[in-house]
């Protein structure tokens, strides 16, 4: 059976679109090159800030763009798409409205995920660039799984950190920023972490596992191995 190809809004940042397919690959047991699946990838790293559309207030529209992505890849035979930068989900109904393909939004897959292990009320800790919390990115399927966010305190430590990584890759500063950030959340009564930063995935599996963590690009890259082989 032929598998389905998934095509990918990349390039925000691009080490977090290149870890999506290491991600992928990583589904796979194969034993040859045809046994991979196939993904369509448009690495675009000009598509408009989004920190600087939706924290700063000056920067362009990223949806128009990422809905243009949308587009091409399903004219180039994309059956579904993804796209690991959590915050871009923000402009989620702008690319759902400009094709016919599914979406594998990784936000509502991931609170899916959480909820298959966590009873309603309880605290999920998140972290995230703030656009996410200011945005409200995480408030339907938190509401719909009745949980509860919370967010690290220092928000320009975390915002400053992304920027890092994107600039640096993951240092060990970096690294020490977000286990910090993880320690305090789980203090504060945190039953499970998200990892909903691409950035921040690309420390994840060293993070101390005080409680349960979900890494969102872990969560796409098994959505987009169930939707390559599922007919």
């Amino acid at each position: 059976m032929k598998p389905r190809v998934t095509g990918i809004l990349g390039g925000m940042g691009p080490e977090a679109t290149i870890l999506l397919q290491q991600r992928v690959l990583a589904t796979v047991q194969a034993t040859d090159d045809a046994d991979h699946l196939p993904l369509l990838i448009d690495m675009n790293p000009q598509v408009p800030s989004r920190i600087a559309h939706l924290i700063e207030g000056c920067g362009a529209d990223p949806g128009p763009v990422l809905a243009d992505m949308a587009r091409g890849l399903e004219r180039s035979g994309a059956t579904a798409l993804a796209m690991p930068c959590n915050t871009a989900h923000h402009y989620a109904a702008q690319i759902e409205q400009a094709v016919s393909i599914p979406f594998l939004n990784m936000v509502d897959l991931s609170v899916e995920a959480a909820a298959k292990h966590l009873p309603s009320g309880s605290r999920v800790g998140i972290l995230a660039s703030p656009a996410l919390r200011k945005v409200g990115v995480f408030d339907v399927p938190l509401k719909r799984a009745e949980f509860t966010a919370l967010w690290p305190e220092d928000e320009d430590q975390m915002l400053g950190t992304i920027r890092r990584i994107k600039a640096d890759g993951p240092t060990d500063d970096a690294f020490e920023t977000l286990s910090a950030a993880a320690r305090d959340l789980s203090d504060q009564g945190a039953a499970l972490l998200f990892v909903a930063c691409s950035e921040f995935s690309l420390l994840t599996h060293d993070l101390p596992q005080t409680v349960p963590i979900i890494d969102t690009v872990e969560v796409l890259a098994d959505a987009i191995h169930s939707h390559s082989l599922t007919r």
